[in-house]
């Protein structure tokens, strides 16, 4: 049964849900407006009323995954004690279990031959965003002495590769069998490897 009582912002919200539920159900690949509609319970003309295309309907829904992950890094930044390194050390982590709660978001914010960023500018500002979060705890670090200005934007690109490569094993399946092979948990296997890493770079902390 269709439903036909959604008001005009809760049915961009409800297609948007029932995009994310797909992915995580049976991948990008099964994402179309006519399966989306389907899910949402709304008839197959609903979603042109705020998509011209399944490519603006995975932008917004990469748009929300990177507000998303920005709010949590910053939380994660907000919440964390002592120097900026463990800061990083906790954004580091954040992102990490952003991609393990999202994997919808996770699988498609990094794919820009789907979700065309260069055609929806919100999605580039979110994402410009989340990264500037990052950015921002390298500059507090380099500012207290802990890093080499020369190397900000190098550190915070290699940041980033470690998170992503990290979260990226992580929902292959990979580290959770590293995990075992230690006998630790992947949790605790992610903490580690952050705090070794902070350490090579500020052994004096």
């Amino acid at each position: 049964m269709k439903r036909t009582t959604y008001h005009h912002g809760a049915l961009r919200d409800a297609l948007l849900d029932a995009c994310r539920r797909l992915i995580e159900s049976e991948g990008i690949a099964a994402v179309s407006l006519r399966r989306v509609a389907r899910e949402a319970g709304v008839s197959t003309g609903a979603p042109y009323h705020h998509f011209t295309d399944r490519a603006a309907l995975l932008a917004a829904l990469s748009t929300q995954g990177f507000e998303t992950l920005g709010a949590e890094l910053a939380a994660a930044k907000a919440a964390a004690t002592g120097t900026p390194m463990q800061a990083l050390s906790a954004m580091a982590a954040a992102y990490v279990r952003f991609a393990r709660e999202h994997g919808a978001y996770f699988r498609l914010m990094f794919r820009p031959e789907l979700s065309e960023p260069e055609k929806h500018p919100d999605t580039v500002v979110a994402a410009d965003a989340a990264f500037a979060v990052l950015t921002d705890t390298i500059a507090d670090a380099v500012a207290a002495g802990l890093l080499p200005a020369d190397k900000a934007e190098v550190l915070g690109i290699t940041w980033w590769a470690i998170g992503h490569g990290i979260a990226s094993l992580w929902l292959d399946g990979q580290l959770d069998k590293r995990s075992e092979q230690l006998g630790t948990t992947t949790p605790e296997l992610v903490e580690d490897i952050m705090a070794t890493l902070n350490g090579l770079i500020d052994p004096v902390r």
